[in-house]
C-alpha cells in the first residue's frame, strides 16, 4: 500500500499533520529526547536551549550526516522551532484534546520551487515517527519520492 501525501502549502508554509493517541508530553518526548529521535530521524547532541546550537544526525540520508540546528524556540510540551544553516526554518506545534495529540509540522520556506522534493521527505520522516511510536517498520523512502512529487508541485499555483 502506497502512503498518501497529507502536506499542504499555505503561502510559503509547508504544513503536515499527524495524530497520536497519546498525551502531549509523550509525543513531545518523541520530538525532543535524543534516544527517541534516534528511532525515526536521528540522534542529537549538544546543549539544548533557546538560542543554542545542537547537532542532529540524519540517519536516513546518504552518509548519515550531522547537521547543526539552532533552537529558535522551545516551549515544552507545545512548540519547538529550529533553523539550520541550510535555510531550514522548522516548527513543530503540539495540541492535545482528550488524550489525542495532533502534531503540526511546519517548514517555513523562502520559496516553493523545491516543494516537490521537500514535501515527500517530510512525509517520509513523519511516517517514520508514526512507525517508531507504534513499533512498526520504518517506511521506504522510494515509496515517497518521486511518487508524491506531483501532489506538492501542484500546490505551487
Amino acid at each position: 500500500m502506497s502512503p498518501t501525501p497529507t502536506g499542504r502549502l499555505f503561502g510559503n508554509d509547508l504544513v503536515l499533520t499527524r495524530t497520536f493517541r497519546a498525551p502531549v508530553t509523550d509525543v513531545w518526548a518523541s520530538l525532543t529526547d535524543p534516544e527517541r529521535t534516534a528511532r525515526w530521524f536521528g540522534p542529537w547532541k549538544g546543549d539544548a536551549a533557546p538560542g543554542r546550537t545542537i547537532q542532529i544526525q540524519m540517519v536516513h540520508e546518504e552518509g548519515q550526516p550531522w547537521m547543526e540546528m539552532t533552537i529558535d524556540a522551545c516551549e515544552p510540551p507545545h512548540r519547538l522551532a529550529l533553523s539550520s544553516v541550510h535555510d531550514w526554518h522548522l516548527e513543530m506545534v503540539l495540541a492535545e484534546d482528550d488524550g489525542v495529540t495532533e502534531l503540526r509540522f511546519i517548514q517555513h520556506l523562502t520559496d516553493t520551487k523545491d516543494v516537490g522534493e521537500i514535501g515527500p521527505g517530510w512525509e517520509f520522516y513523519l511516517d517514520a515517527l508514526v512507525a517508531a511510536r507504534e513499533g512498526g517498520a520504518t517506511p521506504k523512502f522510494d515509496d515517497y519520492y518521486p511518487a508524491m512529487q506531483q501532489h506538492f508541485d501542484a500546490q505551487r499555483g
